[in-house]
């Protein structure tokens, strides 16, 4: 008669890796302001978080302390379970959408190599390894085709495609991102929604997204961090976008209209069209801390 018992070795599940972000009772001020407080957040890998709020909220803030660039006031913070640091192997950073001067002379591929290089001075060693990374990278946002074209002569679109590439080469376990649409057409938007979304699929890549536009994203969000007010809400889209959740959160009548698959938000304090208007001035530049803006975000 066959054992019914089972070995050790094959009832033991092998260790869990580390969340790709984990927030703990979390507090940020901005100087004497209280941004948020008792964040307690995790975000799986594969998860796709997308992160709203007016100016001012945080969410430029909460960024740069998961880039190891600004402490926390209060609780504690880590990514794939080591606390944050700046140039951490486990995040890309794909930065807001500007244009890359026309007369710059690094190619696609150059700057997508700034991803294995960590932004030090001079190009990496050449290597076979190497370079099929880039060619890889530069593949998997179908890019490949203008690899050795100067990168200010690209469109807008083409010049995210290598920068999400650049944010991905060095194959991190976080990736996140500060407002990437900006400045980009509708179909630009999709391209570049979709191409992030694939990747998180294929690889199990968390994928923390800032944005003032949500219906880009619409179709691949799982969760919301909604900052607001020096409060927050997390949660599915249904449960966060809502017109009582955001009522409560800001203290007045907010409206949300579901219309046609998309979302719209009336009636915020001082950004009453908030999730169109412009967020420019709130950037990072680089994981490394080149520049940094001291705007809140």
């Amino acid at each position: 008669m066959a054992s019914s018992e089972t070995s050790d070795d094959a009832a033991s599940p092998g260790p869990r890796a580390a969340a790709a972000l984990t927030f703990t009772r979390a507090a940020l001020t901005f100087g004497a302001r209280r941004l948020w407080t008792d964040l307690n957040l995790t975000v799986e890998r594969g998860e796709f978080l997308a992160i709203l709020g007016s100016n001012g909220s945080g969410k430029t803030s909460l960024l740069r302390v998961i880039l190891g660039l600004q402490p926390l006031a209060s609780g504690s913070v880590t990514v794939a379970g080591e606390p944050p640091r700046r140039g951490s192997r486990h995040i890309g950073y794909v930065q807001q959408q500007r244009r890359i001067d026309p007369l710059t002379p690094l190619r696609a591929r150059d700057l997508v190599g700034q991803g294995l290089d960590g932004h030090r001075w001079g190009p990496g060693r050449p290597s076979a390894a190497r370079r099929h990374r880039i060619e890889a990278a530069l593949t998997a946002v179908d890019a490949g085709r203008y690899a050795d074209q100067p990168v200010g002569m690209l469109s807008g679109g083409e010049q995210q495609r290598i920068r999400i590439a650049e944010a991905l080469v060095a194959d991190p376990e976080l990736l996140l991102c500060d407002e990437p649409l900006l400045s980009l057409d509708l179909a630009s938007q999709a391209a570049v929604t979709a191409l992030i979304d694939r990747r998180r699929r294929r690889s199990g890549t968390a994928v923390v997204f800032v944005t003032h536009e949500i219906n880009p994203v619409l179709p691949y969000v799982d969760r919301v961090l909604y900052l607001a007010n020096g409060q927050f809400r997390v949660g599915p889209i249904g449960e966060v976008l809502t017109s009582t959740t955001l009522s409560e959160l800001y203290g007045v009548p907010i409206e949300v209209v579901r219309s046609r698959g998309r979302i719209l938000v009336a009636g915020v304090p001082d950004h009453p069209d908030h999730i169109h208007h412009d967020h420019a001035h709130e950037h990072v530049d680089h994981p490394d801390g080149a520049g940094t803006g001291e705007a809140a975000g």
